[in-house]
């Protein structure tokens, strides 16, 4: 607030003064109390306080159905601890829980969010039984595979900071988080009706009523059944469980080791023990030899309390977690939630979302419920993963933040990343430091890292782009960029002895033909010869984005020398390679459309082996361009590949034949059925129509796929999460996005009246539309009160501030966005073969 001073002026004019003064602080505090948050702003350029409100239009559900595999459960933003129910739900619950009709199998402490593949983590699973025949322990169900209960259907709650389920076995389960300790807080119901389905492991009615004694267990058994090792250890006086275990990663090698501190309160102790299998042991109490005694299908083994009928029917359960020991688990459980303070800790929770959500205002006028649970849910994804490991490395000592569960970089750097580098611009100068000590401590960036050990590497090595992406938009804080172009370099110029696990494969091919040859057998290193289209066409991105920090640093020869391999893209180009399709009866191909020149897999000898331009769309063959492939491209065709140089936009568009034909096929690829917005690469293709100078198309697919792909329902998202599916909608919901790895963010309409973002400056950046509400086609535009003819804008609006208005119309603009000077910037380096 300005300071007034005012001297030598008449009573009049002190008096306006005052009155002016007066009213400014009413207009401050009335916007910290007005139910409206978007108030008569009257220039004062402020952002409101944390609005709790935000948090009603979060649904932590979205994507728990249909391969989206989002963690619905309690969690922090970039949390450790993560609980939820898991669900008894083959190839579906890679996050625990799935919104369907299967049981419950218990409720886990550890979990990753939007993954591929199988499941992950959930470890340490709590199950609560609410009696046990004749209140005899050895009665109960202890095995994973005996113990599922069916859940009480439409009883889930789930919101930031919490998750709630109600079982049929009469046992409510709430749950919410610190970060790195959960607090559940389980309730008996035994007046609630019966009747329900039972699963396996559910007592009696009789049972529940005869004497209300809860048995609670522990579970070193992870979601994937990967404990090979672990201990396990109950104190009789207390109740206390601590227990380890050693388990394999989901989508890597290696292993990991993860501890656990488990208390009680709100009921005595009258039993405790441990249990393998279903044979459970009073007088056991330590088990530190369980892989050898755990001879069962599902593998579990754990300890057990049971207890005297609750206060209130209801009991608390503290986890504390930890990939140090169970001294530091128990650590965390203390220092986080000392109290037992169930509510104090979901209210903590929830402030602290609030706080991380609410750097984003956005203007809701003419915006539905749905629209904006779209938009909010989206945001809040974005910021569940990588989790932030700091303090809990075992692997080595280091003074740097330690981040993990990159799932994977090759998704997450075309959106995640860049948002974050917007509105969390610290935690992701922590990430970027992180991927740079995991370089010191292991001699590559990861393409794909979780639990500690190194994930498979999907396409090139795209941490690069996530690097130079923070470096040429000023995240700079701690980060030493001396080792991060050592660590670039690395990924270009290192061959790896295992590139199916860190840095570049084919490296020898890379460097002898300049594109990945199909048949070239490597003496540096072994790994899948697979994915040599997609490998080419990113690794000459990568190489882009390492010359422009040469350029930076002042490595001006190696700038050059990058560049020129950043044209490598060209030499995977068949400039006579049809569009065909799968012919209707099965006997081979026949054309599909009069489009020519598609990427195609190439030998050492130079001729062009035939992959068909569609298989591996949603039209042709989706599946066969996964992790095991053995095509040239990976998790997209030729076609959606054939867009992919964004480097070189303008000359990808000459090779088309010119932005009239780049544009046909681009609109063609989006209507068609070929196109698969379930994978992040198709993100880009969505606004690539801008380089052609029809940014209007960009944004007819944008309004089209939000809400028909991106929506509020639980199935609105179409693939894995990976957290990038929320990034991908909230910004295209702003009204921008990104050319990862390029100063650059392509501009379409806003769903919204106006959006304001913070910036590092204070000064708040902000989106507004004016003209026809209903149009989705920018006529015109005004920066800062001059006026703005490109189609894009650059980071500094994000990291200074100021005003974009955006002029809307229901036709697409003749002029706007549309002259050669206004189109994103390419730069096309010299062709080299």
């Amino acid at each position: 607030m300005a300071l007034f001073r005012m001297i030598s002026v008449r009573r009049s004019a002190r008096i306006i003064l005052l009155v002016g003064f007066l009213l400014v602080l009413y207009a401050i505090a009335a916007r910290s109390i007005s139910p409206d948050p978007y108030f008569e702003r009257g220039g004062l350029g402020l952002f409101a306080h944390p609005r709790p409100d935000i948090l009603k239009y979060v649904n932590p559900l979205i994507g728990t159905v249909n391969g989206g595999h989002v963690f619905p459960g309690a969690t922090l933003p970039y949390g450790m601890a993560k609980a939820v129910a898991d669900t008894q739900s083959p190839a579906e619950n890679a996050a625990g829980y799935v919104s369907d009709d299967n049981a419950v199998l218990g409720f886990s402490n550890l979990h990753d969010s939007g993954t591929g593949g199988a499941a992950s983590l959930g470890n340490f699973a709590l199950f609560a039984h609410p009696g046990c025949p004749d209140n005899d322990y050895s009665q109960c169900k202890y095995r994973v595979s005996s113990r599922p209960v069916s859940r009480v259907v439409d009883s889930v709650v789930a919101h930031p900071g919490y998750f709630s389920i109600e079982l049929e076995n009469n046992v409510r389960a709430e749950m919410t988080a610190a970060m790195h300790s959960t607090i559940y807080r389980f309730s008996f119901l035994t007046e609630r009706n019966q009747g329900g389905a039972a699963g396996q492991g559910e007592a009696s009615a009789s049972t529940q009523q005869n004497g209300h004694m809860p048995l609670i267990l522990l579970d070193l058994q992870d979601l994937a059944g990967s404990l090979s090792k672990g201990s396990v250890q109950v104190f009789p006086e207390t109740g206390r469980i601590i227990g380890n275990g050693t388990y394999m990663p989901s989508f890597g090698q290696g292993n990991y080791d993860a501890h656990v501190c488990v208390d009680f309160q709100g009921a005595t102790i009258a039993n405790s023990g441990t249990f393998l299998g279903n044979n459970a042991s009073s007088v056991v109490t330590f088990a530190d030899d369980i892989p050898q005694r755990a001879k069962n299908p599902s593998g579990s083994a754990g300890g057990w309390v049971h207890l005297e009928r609750p206060v209130n029917d209801q009991v608390l359960v503290r986890v504390g977690l930890s990939f140090i020991s169970t001294e530091r688990a128990c650590h965390n459980a203390e220092h986080e939630i000392p109290d037992f303070a169930f509510e104090r800790v979901l209210a903590d929770a929830e402030r602290i979302w609030t706080e991380k959500l609410s750097v984003i205002e956005v203007e809701t006028a003419g915006l539905s419920d749905d629209m904006l649970t779209t938009f909010w849910s989206g945001l809040y994804r974005s910021f569940i993963s990588p989790q932030n490991y700091t303090g809990e490395n075992p692997l080595w000592q280091s003074s740097e933040p330690y981040f993990d569960s990159f799932y994977c970089i090759w998704d997450s750097f075309r959106a995640q990343h860049p948002l974050l580098t917007i509105i969390d611009p610290h935690a992701q100068a922590e990430m970027v430091r992180s991927l740079i000590d995991i370089y010191r401590h292991t001699g590559f960036l990861p393409d794909c890292r979780m639990s500690f050990s190194k994930g498979f590497t999907q396409g090139g090595s795209n941490a690069d782009v996530v690097v130079v992406d923070a470096w040429i938009k000023n995240i700079t804080e701690g980060i030493d960029w001396d080792t991060a172009y050592a660590a670039v370099l690395a990924d270009a110029e290192k061959p790896p002895h295992v590139w199916t696990l860190e840095g570049r494969g084919s490296h020898e091919s890379w460097e002898k033909y300049h594109y990945v040859a199909y048949d070239h057998i490597d003496h540096h290193g072994g790994g899948s010869s697979a994915r040599s289209v997609s490998r080419t066409l990113e690794y000459a991105y990568d190489d882009y984005c390492i010359a422009v920090l040469a350029e930076g640093l002042g490595f001006h020869e190696d700038a050059e020398e990058f560049l020129s391999r950043s044209g490598y893209w060209r030499n995977v180009w068949n400039p006579e390679q049809e569009d065909v399709k799968e012919s209707a009866d099965g006997s081979g191909v026949e054309p599909a459309t009069d489009f020519v020149g598609f990427p195609q897999p190439r030998s050492t000898d130079g001729k062009f082996m035939f992959q068909p331009p569609r298989t591996c769309s949603p039209t042709e063959e989706m599946h066969r361009c996964y992790f095991d492939t053995t095509l040239a491209t990976y998790e997209g065709s030729p076609w959606l590949y054939s867009f992919y140089a964004p480097q070189d936009m303008a000359g990808l568009i000459d090779v088309f034949g010119g932005a009239d034909v780049f544009t046909q096929r681009l609109d063609y690829f989006h209507s068609s059925g070929i196109a698969y917005m379930g994978n992040e690469p198709t993100y880009l293709t969505v606004f690539q129509f801008h380089y052609a100078g029809r940014p209007g198309k960009s944004s007819e697919w944008v309004h089209n796929y939000i809400p028909s792909q991106f929506n509020a329902s639980i199935n609105g998202i179409p693939g894995n999460d990976d957290c990038a599916m929320g990034a991908f909608s909230s910004m295209a919901m702003m009204g921008f996005f990104p050319v990862a790895g390029q100063d650059v963010y392509l501009l379409t309409a806003p769903f919204f009246p106006e959006v304001r973002l913070q910036s590092r400056s204070g000064v708040p950046a902000v989106i507004r539309k004016t003209g026809d509400a209903d149009g989705i086609y920018i006529q015109g535009a005004r920066l800062n009160g001059k006026a703005y003819s490109k189609s894009w804008i650059g980071h500094d609006f994000f990291l200074r501030g100021g005003r974009l208005e955006l002029v809307m119309g229901t036709e697409e603009s003749d002029t706007w966005g549309r002259r050669d000077e206004d189109l994103p910037p390419s730069h096309p380096p010299e062709p080299s073969m």
